[in-house]
């Protein structure tokens, strides 16, 4: 089982994502990320999560992704919205969710995700 923690940090013009993964080893990723808006680069950062995940041959175990964005996890747990923005990231969540064996969303506050809020401003500055 694997606990990945993320966070997206925006300004007006730049986004950084954070991905706090903990396993037997921690690992931290401090990403630059494209979107302005702030609950897409949520979901952006989400997604990075999971593509890392793949990409790394982790996603073969239960994942139990936290977020602090309400928006994005309720997007993405319900599987709709009604924003046209967020359904590119709705659709890519749907062609990547299907290759864990369980992936659980999970909201938690604010400050409970300080590790990959630290990351996500990291990434912002990378972007500045």
């Amino acid at each position: 089982m694997l606990k990945v923690y993320t966070d997206a940090a925006t300004n007006a013009e730049k986004s950084g994502g954070g991905i706090l993964i903990i396993a037997e080893k921690q690992k931290q990723l401090a990403i630059s990320l494209p979107e302005t808006d702030n609950h897409q680069a949520e979901l952006a950062v989400i997604l990075y999560a999971l593509t890392y995940l793949i990409e790394h041959q982790l996603n073969d175990q239960t994942i139990l992704l936290y977020s602090d964005s309400k928006t994005a996890i309720k997007i993405l747990d319900q599987g709709q919205t009604k924003n046209k923005l967020f359904q590119p990231y709705l659709s890519e969540f749907n062609e990547l969710a299907p290759q864990f064996p369980l992936l659980v969303l999970q909201w938690i506050p604010e400050g409970k995700n300080k590790g990959a809020d630290n990351l996500a401003r990291q990434g912002l500055r990378k972007k500045l």
